[in-house]
């Protein structure tokens, strides 16, 4: 049976990787603090400097509040190969401030497409086609740039990287998060499976299904719930991303359509033993971030409690 262990993000609270989707955002002291405070033992870094860029800076703010470092989000435009190299530069920066306040689990590089770019794969999140995806040759330049990414930061720091399928990227749906892996080499490039993405984007709300198709690669896990009413009327109107987001397309735990104790079942029943991340996906400002993760937090151990 896992030890089920449980972070949060600051994307839970406000803080996204999108240039439009900047405001006020909470400072990263208050964020830590009101994390700890509802419960969790772990996070993410946030864009690069959002927390303390500095490895002993961030080593006290993490230990202060006994936190454990989880990974970073690392967006490339990988169709594109001359981002590669960019890419990889910042990835080693990242992954290097990782690897200087590791414990236990180690965190991992999160790399994702660079999500939201792109104009069509935008306006059509939660509902892309076969025709909107990458070619063939696309693919090969995507995946080669996934591969040297993830062999290049684990040479150099140690630290394991996990492709993010999402939304507004070329990684959205059930085939093309396949396609992704068939592609890429296993023992570099594992997978980090959010839920709220997979049932939004892949218009699917099997996540165990899922979790048994990618099996084998899925190294780390997000837990985020997709609102399916929200969901059906991004689809039926015709939004983008953004506006979905607006409209609370990823609500509170359990409010949704995630089968989250039949996840957390699975974790259990293959002895997972790294942290879940809850990831509730809101713009800056929306919502009473502290209030929500506390709420999540209860949900998560009523669920554990119950699988115990």
């Amino acid at each position: 049976m896992s030890r089920f262990r449980f972070g949060n993000a600051p994307c839970s609270w406000g803080t996204l990787e999108f240039e439009n989707a900047t405001g006020s955002q909470t400072g990263y002291a208050q964020m830590l603090d009101e994390l700890a405070a509802t419960g969790y033992t772990g996070t993410e870094l946030g864009d690069w400097g959002y927390m303390p860029s500095e490895p002993e800076a961030l080593r006290a703010e993490l230990e202060k509040r006994s936190l454990v470092m989880l990974g970073a989000f690392v967006p490339v435009a990988l169709r594109d190969a001359g981002a590669h190299a960019s890419g990889i530069a910042n990835a080693v920066k990242t992954a290097k401030l990782l690897a200087a306040v590791a414990s236990d689990p180690p965190p991992y590089l999160v790399l994702a497409d660079n999500n939201g770019t792109v104009a069509e794969r935008t306006m059509n999140a939660g509902r892309v086609t076969p025709a909107m995806g990458l070619s063939p040759a696309e693919w090969r330049v995507f995946a080669s740039g996934t591969n040297e990414l993830a062999r290049t930061v684990f040479g150099e720091t140690g630290l394991r990287t996990v492709f993010h399928h999402h939304c507004a990227g070329f990684v959205e749906t059930a085939d093309e998060i396949a396609t992704l892996l068939h592609l890429t080499d296993p023992e570099l490039t594992g997978l980090v499976f959010d839920t709220g993405h997979y049932c939004f984007g892949a218009n699917d709300t099997g996540v165990v299904e899922a979790l048994n198709r990618f099996a084998g690669r899925v190294w780390y896990i997000h837990l985020k719930d997709c609102e399916p009413s929200v969901a059906a009327r991004s689809r039926a109107e015709g939004w983008d991303y953004f506006t979905s987001l607006r409209h609370g397309v990823f609500c509170e735990l359990g409010r949704g359509c995630v089968d989250f104790a039949g996840v957390l079942r699975w974790l259990a029943a293959r002895g997972y033993d790294g942290y879940a991340l809850v990831e509730q996906d809101v713009l800056p400002g929306m919502g009473a971030p502290r209030e929500s993760a506390l709420r999540n937090r209860e949900y998560l151990r009523s669920l554990a409690a119950e699988i115990a």
